[in-house]
């Protein structure tokens, strides 16, 4: 690789390594020494092509979720199974995977900034800005700087909008899905929101069981499905259909989400 190529939106891909090994170095012990993380589907990561795969996950936080998604693609395409062992799998890092990220959250700070040059695709949200509700058109340059990311490689995106659980997705991610057809991968988080803040920034408690499921691709019909049943597909492939939804008090949100994970992760003790 020359140390002048760059990718699709003008990055220069010589520096967007060594940020990615940089930021890989600094988060790696978040995972895996201050907290634990159970991933589930390394294979699939193997078994996916290299470009045109939309992952869809629920959301915890801006950017713990993100980049525990950058260290498992990584480690599982360099034969780790369920493990992000050995961080020699930064060395050489899958380059062109980009996540959606609202544009006002990654111009805030140096570190956003930078972040947002690893692999974010900067859009505007239709439904809120500077902590306000608002109605506005969806801007087409968004949704193509999705397709030109999507045709150079793998785009994971958050359909909720937001890191609060069981809020209905976004029907822009199922817009998305008849027009460029991708690989859409599922992927269910869980243990984030109690073990960083909501920036996903800063360890506030330690000794947190995460966990990370990656799923099989789902079958979608791109032609003849409408744009309701896929959201629903979707909403039930990252477990936020309104049917997995309790009515509990927000201060014990953290508690019953402790019980459901241990729960799901029993069977492996």
């Amino acid at each position: 690789m020359g140390l002048f190529k760059k990718n699709p939106f003008g990055h220069n891909l010589f520096l967007k390594k060594w940020l990615i090994r940089i930021l890989g170095m600094m988060t790696h012990q978040r995972y895996k020494q201050f907290n634990k993380l159970e991933i589930e589907g390394s294979e699939i990561i193997r078994s996916i092509p290299d470009r045109n795969v939309l992952f869809v996950s629920n959301h915890q936080t801006y950017f713990a979720d993100v980049v525990a998604m950058f260290h498992v693609f990584n480690a599982s395409l360099k034969g780790r199974d369920d493990s992000i062992k050995n961080l020699g799998y930064l060395w050489d890092p899958k380059l062109n995977i980009y996540y959606v990220a609202a544009k006002e959250t990654m111009g805030k700070s140096l570190l956003t900034k930078i972040l947002a040059y690893v692999g974010s695709i900067s859009i505007e949200r239709t439904w809120r800005a500077d902590g306000q509700d608002v109605n506005r058109q969806v801007k087409m340059s968004d949704i193509s700087n999705i397709g030109t990311a999507l045709k150079d490689g793998w785009v994971i995106t958050f359909p909720q909008g937001t890191t609060k659980p069981w809020k209905p997705l976004r029907k822009g991610t199922a817009h998305i899905i008849k027009r460029y057809k991708p690989v859409v991968v599922p992927v269910v988080i869980d243990g984030f929101r109690r073990s960083f803040d909501k920036k996903g920034l800063y360890v506030k408690k330690k000794g947190i069981l995460q966990s990370m499921h990656i799923k099989e691709p789902l079958e979608i019909d791109y032609d003849n499905e409408s744009i309701e049943q896929i959201i629903e597909k979707l909403e039930y492939a990252i477990e936020q259909h309104p049917s997995f939804l309790k009515v509990i008090p927000e201060d014990q949100l953290a508690e019953y989400e402790a019980d459901h994970q241990k729960r799901r992760y029993s069977h492996r003790d």
